[in-house]
């Protein structure tokens, strides 16, 4: 039986101008990387706080390892690594004395843990003398990341830490995650980029404090329920719009340089002949393997539809 790291059952937490979470059920096994994926507002960092000891829920229940986030906080304080959104280090304080203080807070030592924080820290080792408040953005989450892991925790919660960014960081960021799941701890990390969900074990994909889909990146693109296309032409905004009207047309939304569609009736052919007779001549439609975004966007849709 695979060991459960972190458990969360029907859990809510309601603010005072209305907002929060709704029965939230979760649970991440050890060894396992799990995303919570959506936008600002969707409530994955009120997760993150109740699982961290941070938060109380105003019902339901959050366990790690075993220790009840609420009765036992003490307990699981000292078993999990936090990176909070924000960059929360000392910034007058240097590389190695940040490292220092989070090993003395845990009653550990950078040498006695250092193996696990090896392949990160390295990174940064040469500008060890360097202060906090000095270093690059992509720096700074490497040792946010390190001094989250010199306790050596079982459990590692991570808020939005590819935030601001940038694009060669995020990869090096995610990879260095595969080696820390690898040694078998659980995490649990929340972004609002969807391209990064395709890294993750499994996916909970979250808006207005619910959960909406929960499952691996290929079983939920596999339940997306129509033939998507991709719309390319010069003129893109002017399809858009143009699109917009069609009666036969599901969905359409903007992605990148192209546009996505799916339709209730009928197929590209029909879709082109459309748009040739709306003046659009030279355009492209071919069919497409969805991606997270299309099956989140989808579900919104959905979910608007319903209500």
């Amino acid at each position: 039986m695979e060991s459960i790291s972190i458990h969360i059952d029907d859990v809510s937490k309601t603010y005072a101008n209305g907002e929060g979470i709704s029965n939230i059920s979760l649970s991440v096994k050890r060894g396992e990387l799990v995303g919570l994926i959506g936008p600002d507002g969707a409530g994955k960092t009120t997760i993150l706080r109740i699982i961290t000891t941070l938060l109380l829920a105003d019902k339901g229940m959050a366990m790690v390892e075993g220790f009840d986030c609420h009765k036992q906080y003490k307990n699981v304080r000292r078993i999990i690594g936090y990176m909070p959104g924000r960059f929360s280090l000392y910034q007058d304080l240097t590389v190695e004395e940040n490292l220092k203080f989070f090993a003395t807070i845990f009653g550990t030592t950078i040498e006695e843990n250092y193996e696990l924080i090896r392949p990160i820290y390295s990174q940064i080792e040469p500008f060890k003398n360097r202060r906090a408040g000095a270093l690059s953005g992509g720096m700074k989450q490497k040792l946010a990341l390190s001094c989250s892991l010199i306790h050596k925790p079982s459990v590692l919660i991570l808020d939005e830490p590819t935030t601001g960014v940038d694009a060669v960081s995020r990869r090096e960021f995610w990879e260095m995650l595969k080696g820390i799941k690898e040694k078998d701890i659980a995490i649990l990390v929340s972004t609002p980029y969807m391209d990064e969900a395709s890294l993750c074990d499994r996916v909970a994909l979250m808006q207005d404090g619910k959960i909406m889909q929960i499952g691996t990146p290929a079983h939920i693109t596999s339940q997306f329920a129509h033939t998507l296309y991709s719309v390319k032409s010069e003129n893109m905004y002017a399809i858009l719009k143009s699109l917009r009207t069609y009666p036969l047309v599901h969905s359409v939304f903007p992605f990148g340089q192209k546009l996505h569609l799916t339709l209730k009736t009928g197929d590209a052919a029909d879709a082109k002949h459309f748009l040739q007779t709306q003046g659009f001549e030279e355009v492209t439609i071919e069919q497409i393997v969805p991606n997270i975004e299309d099956c989140f966007m989808e579900l919104m849709s959905s979910k608007k539809t319903e209500v």
